[in-house]
């Protein structure tokens, strides 16, 4: 599988995300993102510290979409 194009977002957007219980929180900023009143670079950045593993940020908080190639 590959990864459909991501969902544009502004300055100012909220993306929600529940995990294991937990409701996470990122503001999108102008430059990178805001996850408990720390400013990280990247939603792949966060989404790695809340998982513990690497995760693409876009399908992590929904914004990007997996989709199925050809054969599939």
């Amino acid at each position: 599988m590959r990864l459909g194009p991501a969902t544009p977002t502004t300055a100012g957007t909220v993306l929600m995300r529940e995990w294991q219980g937990t409701t996470h929180e990122v503001r999108v900023l102008d430059n990178g993102v805001l996850y408990k009143r720390t400013r990280y670079r990247s939603l792949s950045e966060v989404a790695r510290l809340i998982t513990g593993v690497r995760w693409s940020g876009p399908l992590f908080f929904g914004l990007r979409k997996r989709e199925q190639e050809a054969g599939d």
